[in-house]
């Protein structure tokens, strides 16, 4: 008998794929696994109306059908329709898309038509995907390795140009291709190295002796470098990604907020020249170069140089830029700026 967990794995899955239930023009609604093409019918089907039956659209062919509760065989929208049979589909499985209008009542009511076809098909499991779960079929089927799910997961959170660059980069292929370079170098080097080990004393054996490791040793080394400078980037890729957080720190009046606002290019921050005007932390957003930053303007420093360095050192920053007003502040010696 099968688990639970073997049915959940195999059901066929929905859910709305153009983002939050919210008013929109189009909405999609994606459907992926081996009933999907049965749900479709389904949907496709009048009750009351038999005469002229709507077909399944031809592979990849978008057409526009007519789309109808199950139950009560009331129409819920006249969508467009695209019918992708696995295995040339995202997931490896059979997909369907509905691209419907986007009015929360439309999209809702054909969720919940597509939640009754769980019920009204004996062995036949319909339900809701859960969170990422039609990529993970894309994983499971083959159909993307690792790098391009990460690529994918990049792309869809991207915010500035150079993320999104990075991760349809990811997506190609860029670090598989790498890797997989790496991979077969070693395996090369592994098979030779073996075979020094179980044939080098064997007279009989004239093209494998010790002569076959000097020839290695120069592509170990040389493959070594390669991966210690590719993890000595110093996290470029995860800076990008993640984000870089910048503070600006200093004494009273030395600037900070001033270039706050230029940054923002509005005004985030009050500028006066009263000293002490900024009392708390201001945080602002920004995008510079294409990497998402978040610039902290902080209040102005009076304390001694040991108070100083332990208040920049208590932030989990990227960056910190120290301002420095000597003729104002003679108290703030160079050693507190190098020490930032």
């Amino acid at each position: 008998m099968s688990s639970p967990q073997s049915h959940y794995e195999t059901d066929t899955i929905f859910a709305l794929s153009s983002g939050p239930l919210v008013k929109c023009g189009v909405a999609v609604v994606r459907l992926s696994g081996p009933s999907c093409g049965d749900a479709l019918q389904e949907l496709l089907k009048h009750s009351g109306d038999s005469s002229q039956p709507q077909s399944v659209p031809a592979p990849r062919q978008a057409s526009v059908r007519r789309l109808y509760c199950p139950e009560s065989g009331d129409e819920l929208d006249r969508a467009l329709v695209l019918w992708m049979p696995g295995p040339a589909s995202f997931t490896g499985e059979d997909v369907c898309e509905l691209h419907l209008h986007g009015g929360r009542a439309v999209v809702q009511g054909v969720l919940n038509a597509l939640s009754m076809l769980d019920n009204r098909r004996e062995g036949c499991g319909i339900r809701a995907a859960e969170r990422g779960e039609f990529t993970k079929r894309a994983f499971d089927n083959g159909k993307m390795d690792l790098t391009e799910v990460e690529g994918l997961a990049d792309l869809l959170a991207a915010e500035t140009s150079v993320q999104r660059k990075q991760a349809l980069r990811q997506m190609d292929g860029h670090l598989r291709k790498q890797f997989e370079l790496w991979r077969e170098t070693l395996i090369k080097c592994l098979a030779h190295t073996e075979a020094v080990i179980d044939f080098g004393d064997d007279d009989r054996e004239d093209d494998v002796d010790d002569g076959v490791m000097n020839l290695l040793i120069p592509i170990v080394l040389s493959l070594r470098s390669d991966i210690e400078k590719h993890l000595s980037d110093g996290g470029k890729g995860e800076l990008v990604r993640e984000g870089i957080r910048i503070a600006l720190v200093g004494p009273p009046n030395a600037g900070k907020s001033s270039l706050l606002n230029i940054l923002a290019r509005r005004p985030a921050a009050i500028v006066s020249p009263i000293a002490g005007t900024t009392r708390d932390i201001i945080e602002v957003r920004l995008e510079l170069g294409g990497v998402p930053c978040v610039v902290s303007d902080t209040a102005g420093f009076r304390a001694a140089t040991d108070d100083v360095r332990t208040f920049i050192y208590s932030f989990t920053l990227d960056f910190r830029f120290f301002f420095v007003e000597f003729k104002t502040n003679p108290s703030l010696s160079l050693g507190a700026v190098a020490a930032c």
